[in-house]
């Protein structure tokens, strides 16, 4: 009996292209995408776990945005049961509009999304220089979940848009690698700034 995701949708054949985040992007099928925290003492297992309860867990907490917290409220609530909802509705709406298994979709969109390049300060003698470094691959993944996540919040805060067709919007639109995408268009100008401090 094969296991699937949400008891819905295999992930047989899904590869990852990227050969630096194919440690990165583990596609072990999970019925249930919830390990409770059980890990959150060990240092990267995040890395080892199934990258649609990562996208769970920061559809709770989208993360931060020039160190403050972006959305503290609404969606962005902390409680899991309401975002694991939210992702395998918005699954289900990816599934109707492109007829193609949406957790390839999402893995693909991880993908495209995650920036290659991104800027550092340097100082100097007092003075701050940018520079480009390249990403490390755990924190590429780290990126392109927090901006998908991000983008789908600002699409439905405060507005008649569901959390659930927000998000599969964005994913969708990262998919695609449209710039309509805010975790496409984040990379693109961290890599373009990158580019332009070489």
């Amino acid at each position: 009996m094969t296991i699937k995701v949400f008891n819905k949708w295999d992930v047989e054949g899904i590869t990852i292209q990227d050969p630096a985040l194919v440690n990165y992007i583990n596609l072990e099928p999970k019925i249930v995408p919830k390990t409770g925290a059980r890990y959150a003492g060990q240092r990267f297992h995040k890395s080892r776990t199934f990258i649609v309860e990562r996208l769970i867990n920061k559809v709770m907490v989208s993360g931060h945005k020039s160190k403050k917290h972006l959305i503290s409220s609404g969606h962005n609530s902390g409680k899991k049961d309401k975002a694991y909802k939210a992702v395998m509705k918005a699954f289900e709406i990816i599934e109707q509009k492109l007829k193609i298994n949406p957790v390839e979709v999402f893995a693909y969109a991880v993908e495209l999304a995650a920036p290659r390049e991104e800027i550092v300060a340097i100082e100097y003698g007092g003075a701050r220089y940018p520079k480009a470094v390249e990403v490390a691959p755990q924190r590429r993944i780290d990126l392109a979940l927090r901006y998908m996540t991000q983008g789908a919040h600002l699409a439905c805060f405060n507005k008649k848009t569901s959390l659930a067709n927000a998000l599969a919007n964005e994913i969708i639109e990262a998919y695609k690698g449209s710039p309509k995408s805010t975790a496409i268009s984040k990379k693109r100008d961290s890599e373009r700034q990158a580019a332009s401090s070489k």
